[in-house]
């Protein structure tokens, strides 16, 4: 078992890392909670998965399992009366909380239901994949997408805890299981050159490519055998960003490394052709590519980070029309009056923040 907290004064929580420990998460949600009202939140896809392991993991409580249809499209936010209306029959109250078990789009809208409900309750996180594991679940951003936009409406608001279990990442598909590493490989990417270069590595020393498939066992293997230390350095940085910034005044911003085009690829596809990994890869890939053109990112980084991707089956390059993208992004969140701040890399473990309007990336 490892252990980090993100401190950020009365707001301050623990993130719990292990394997196999699912049925101690009582004995450390009552380490934040003294209640005995738990609203459980997940998605069909989980729920499915692990309705046999609830009484082992919330049996402690008296536990109310509220359930999402799976998805990034129903991340929206019609879906939230249905969640209010659940939880007051339930009778939560103010001083009850909130449990996310799932994914990122789980943790999203059960941290936005926490946030508003009673103009604000108590919540916590268990994250299912590794997106949500290494970085979705820190960070207390939640929230729910509108047809104009991924997030536009939410809040910064922190969990209570995050208890996360190496062992559920033994369900996903090999494509949502590659799909996490495309947050890991940002990290490395925006500021450790020393967990970049572990990835690459461990592509590397995976030499026999007899086929693909043999290969992605291969590497899947390896990859679990890392698992914990990833996540940990992963979770490590991302803490130590929030603690500095955490309602993304400056510094936060780097995190959105590659966000900025893949979120508006994940809309322009309508949420349905590609994952969430999926697309930030090609937002990364595309950021280095135009960084170098624009002599701001140091020549090779491209290369180097495509090889760590395509080595982790992830897309580098995705179609889409410039313009449609342009006009989604000047939607974004992170688009102010003057432009956007975009994220590009100086060299690998190293990020700055640029401003620049939507259509001069492209030029």
């Amino acid at each position: 078992m490892r252990k980090l907290n993100v401190g950020l004064g009365k707001n301050s929580y623990d993130i719990i890392i292990g394997e196999n420990y699912t049925e101690k998460f009582a004995e450390y949600i009552k380490e934040v909670y003294s209640g005995n009202n738990l609203f459980v939140i997940t998605d069909s896809n989980v729920h499915e998965i692990y309705k046999n392991k609830y009484k082992e993991m919330f049996g402690h409580f008296k536990y109310t399992v509220y359930v999402l249809k799976a998805g990034e499209k129903n991340k929206h936010i019609g879906v939230m009366q249905g969640i209010y209306s659940a939880m007051i029959k339930a009778g939560i109250k103010r001083n009850d909380i909130i449990a996310a078990f799932g994914g990122g789009v789980t943790g999203d809208i059960a941290g936005f239901a926490a946030a508003s409900y009673l103009r604000g309750i108590g919540f916590i996180q268990i994250p299912t994949t590794i997106i949500s594991q290494v970085d979705s679940s820190v960070g207390g951003k939640v929230g729910v997408d509108l047809p104009e936009g991924k997030n536009l409406v939410g809040a910064f608001y922190q969990p209570r805890l995050v208890l996360i279990d190496s062992s559920f990442l033994n369900t996903l598909s090999d494509r949502y299981f590659y799909d996490g590493f495309a947050e890991i490989v940002k990290y490395g990417c925006i500021c450790d050159k020393a967990l970049f270069n572990k990835l690459t590595d461990i592509i590397k020393n995976i030499s026999e490519k007899k086929n693909n498939r043999e290969y992605k066992v291969k590497l899947r293997k390896k990859l679990m055998e890392n698992i914990i230390g990833l996540i940990y350095r992963s979770c490590e940085i991302k803490k130590e960003i929030v603690e500095k910034d955490e309602k993304e005044r400056g510094l936060r911003m780097i995190l959105n490394f590659g966000h900025t085009i893949g979120h508006a690829i994940e809309q322009y596809t309508d949420y349905e052709k590609y994952s969430h990994g999926e697309a930030i890869s090609t937002g990364m890939a595309n950021m280095a590519k135009i960084g170098e053109k624009k002599n701001i990112t140091e020549i090779g980084c491209f290369q180097r980070l495509e090889y760590v991707l395509k080595g982790l089956n992830l897309p580098t390059d995705i179609k889409y029309p410039e313009h449609e993208i342009s006009e989604i992004m000047k939607r974004d969140k992170k688009s102010v009056n003057d432009g956007i701040n975009f994220i590009f890399l100086k060299e690998i473990g190293n990020a700055e923040i640029i401003k620049m309007n939507e259509r001069e990336i492209f030029e």
